[in-house]
């Protein structure tokens, strides 16, 4: 339960607190502090493009990140429909933010909880799970389509305990619910239902696919949706070619979005999308480095992907227009590699830098 603190409160002349402001508290710990984040404008950004640029501040979630929200409501699904009692164990495949969420949630909840993630991510995504208490199995990359995808050993995993569940985040739909129920009402109460348009990278495609959805019916479909795709993903060919190309190659830098299919919690908003966009990886860089420089915010790659998008977007829509974005995740899990000289030259990001930004890669 999220209450409302009291409005009212005795204040002396020397008292620090401001009014009016909200003060939330969450009776039930961490799973009702989950959401109800800020919306930032982005104050060089907006000045430059004359146009707003909003981004959701995910990384102020408990766990620190946008999918603390998934995470809850599939561990809350799961309970609802019986699949998992006290003491049980929950199973998923992930790139580390989802795992991390069910983490969180399960050890507030009582639940054991094991993680499959391919060994390409990052070490810190690995170490923080196993403090939060988990079973982490890293395992090598594979497609989809090879039953070695950590996806299918989650599930596997899952089959062969009693008393568990394998959340499948990115075929299961509460993920999807979970922002048409909270992010999507969120952003459109915080401008009062200025939207004009709605843009972020997809994983699972619960965030993008949910708060498109709650958009677009609240909006009568005035507000647009663009979609944000990093290299090596298909959906950008997917949707430019309406669904006829899936085109395979490449890879990206970023981690936990991009896909190589259309999942379940995509597949029903598909034909609400009205554009989509592919963000060079040399672009992601630049912008992760300028929001540190200009706006203060310490961000992962996935945040300045969706940043670049929402500025592209910009520029199609008249002055003055809002658009909103999502920042996923902070900085602090992938600080070794994006801010390390030396992997910037390994990926040759190095260079594509301004020079007054290098002075941020301080680590060897």
């Amino acid at each position: 339960m999220l209450r409302i603190a009291r409005r009212f409160i005795s204040i002396t002349e020397r008292s620090s607190v401001k009014l009016p402001f909200i003060p939330l508290v969450s009776e039930n710990g961490i799973p009702d502090a989950i959401g109800n984040t800020p919306l930032l404008r982005l104050p060089k950004l907006s000045q430059e493009l004359k146009r707003n640029i909003y981004a959701k501040a995910e990384f102020m979630n408990p766990g620190g990140s946008i999918k603390d929200r998934a995470a809850l409501f599939i561990i809350k699904d799961a309970e609802e429909k019986g699949l998992i009692k006290p003491g049980g164990t929950i199973v998923e495949g992930t790139a580390g933010n989802t795992g991390i969420g069910l983490a969180h949630v399960c050890r507030s909840r009582g639940y054991n909880c094991v993680i499959y993630m391919p060994n390409t991510q990052s070490k810190a995504k690995i170490e923080t799970l196993k403090l939060l208490g988990c079973e982490v199995h890293p395992v090598p990359v594979k497609p989809f389509d090879d039953p070695m995808n950590y996806n299918h050993q989650a599930k596997r995993h899952a089959d062969s305990l009693e008393n568990a569940v394998w959340t499948n985040q990115f075929d299961n739909t509460a993920n999807r619910q979970a922002h048409i129920e909270t992010t999507g009402p969120e952003i459109w109460t915080q401008l009062d239902g200025n939207v004009d348009a709605f843009t972020c990278s997809t994983g699972t495609g619960g965030t993008f696919a949910g708060v498109t959805r709650y958009l677009k019916e609240i909006s009568d479909g005035k507000t647009k949706s663009f979609l944000a795709d990093p290299p090596g993903s298909v959906l950008y060919s997917y949707i430019k070619s309406n669904g006829k190309e899936i085109v395979r190659g490449g890879s990206s830098f970023t981690e936990g979005i991009g896909q190589g299919r259309v999942t379940d919690n995509l597949a029903g908003d598909i034909e609400l999308i009205d554009d989509a966009i592919q963000i060079p990886d040399e672009e992601s860089i630049v912008m992760l480095y300028r929001l540190l420089d200009e706006e203060g915010l310490y961000l992962g790659a996935t945040g300045a992907l969706n940043v670049v998008a929402a500025t592209k977007v910009a520029k199609l829509l008249p002055e003055g227009s809002n658009v909103v974005t999502i920042l996923a995740d902070s900085a602090h899990k992938y600080s070794d590699r994006i801010f390390s000289k030396q992997w910037l030259e390994s990926k040759g990001f190095y260079l594509v830098l301004p020079d007054h930004l290098k002075k941020y890669a301080v680590l060897d």
